[in-house]
């Protein structure tokens, strides 16, 4: 029986990259395919007999089926799933021309998508792409990814993981964005997102000894005191304070600090209200009092905040009178 093999590679893998049955099904038999590619001319450097098509294609494989006992299809990125209904409906009315195969010659890597998002973003800030975004730099599209964070704490928050899939998904667009405007800085400061996703590599191998260097595991405390002794001889900081982020929402920033000098052994007192010069800074004493006592408790201060001012929302949401023109 003829057979008729499509074959199916990711084009998101370096052409030519293919499973040893693949290599052996086209040497062996003629390839057609519908469009000139890096594939086809990987496969004919090595001595692949390769036709691309200039008519339909069903045809001209039920004719090579015959003729050679095999032919491959070499499937487009898309995977010919519209030529693949038609020759497998043809096949099914004459079952007697031909059987059909499918075969993966190569396969998509988890995370092989994120090669798109990179290649998306760079069409878009190269010449001929989206003005908006190629007038951006780093400063003006700060507050986006503020934003973009905060949308997926809240799709955490509400417990909704198919609104945090796009909202991490928001996220990785601004990773991918301030990546590729890093590419246009003068020589000696650029940068590009191999070299994100590089130095993050590093560094979860450095501080993760117990998984990659084959260091005892120990307790959950011993890691995270591992981390953090190796995380301090990474960036070789002067106080315990150095690297705390300083733009976060005030609570999380007071908790943060207070979190930080805990864990270094620092007991300072906390600024007393009735000795500020005057109201904001006596409020602001308040404030961190309060802090001190949540994390003293086991609260996140900002959370717990959150979560009352959304309560109070709704109270003023049921209470406010309906707008005028639904009187």
């Amino acid at each position: 029986m003829p057979r008729i093999v499509l074959l199916v590679t990711s084009p998101r893998l370096p052409a030519g990259l293919l499973t040893a049955a693949a290599w052996d099904v086209v040497r062996a038999a003629p390839v057609l395919a519908g469009t000139e590619s890096e594939l086809v001319t990987a496969l004919r450097s090595m001595d692949a007999q390769v036709r691309v098509l200039d008519g339909p294609a069903v045809p001209a494989l039920l004719d090579a089926a015959a003729a050679h006992d095999t032919v491959v299809w070499l499937a487009g990125p898309a995977g010919d799933e519209s030529l693949a209904r038609e020759l497998g409906l043809r096949l099914a009315r004459e079952p007697g021309l031909a059987e059909l195969e499918l075969m993966y010659g190569s396969w998509d890597p988890p995370g092989a998508r994120l090669l798109d998002a990179v290649a998306v973003l760079d069409r878009l800030l190269s010449p001929g792409g989206d003005p908006w975004k190629r007038a951006q730099t780093h400063r003006s599209l700060a507050g986006f990814l503020l934003e973009e964070c905060y949308e997926a704490y809240d799709a955490i928050a509400a417990g909704d993981t198919d609104a945090l899939r796009e909202e991490l998904g928001d996220v990785l667009l601004q990773v991918v964005l301030h990546a590729r405007l890093a590419e246009e800085l003068p020589e000696g400061e650029r940068w590009d997102v191999d070299d994100v996703a590089g130095g993050l590599v590093d560094k979860m191998v450095r501080r993760n000894p117990h998984v990659f260097a084959g260091a005892e595991a120990g307790t959950l405390e011993e890691i995270t005191a591992s981390w953090e002794r190796i995380k301090q001889a990474e960036k070789a900081r002067g106080s315990a304070l150095d690297g705390i982020a300083v733009s976060q929402p005030a609570l999380a920033l007071a908790a943060k600090v207070l979190e930080r000098a805990d864990r270094a052994g620092i007991t300072v007192p906390l600024p007393l209200p009735d000795a500020q010069p005057d109201a904001e800074a006596a409020l602001g004493a308040s404030l961190l009092a309060a802090v001190a006592q949540a994390r003293e408790a086991n609260l996140d201060p900002e959370a717990a905040l959150r979560r009352t001012t959304l309560t109070h929302a709704q109270t003023i949401r049921a209470t406010e009178p309906p707008p005028a023109a639904a009187r």
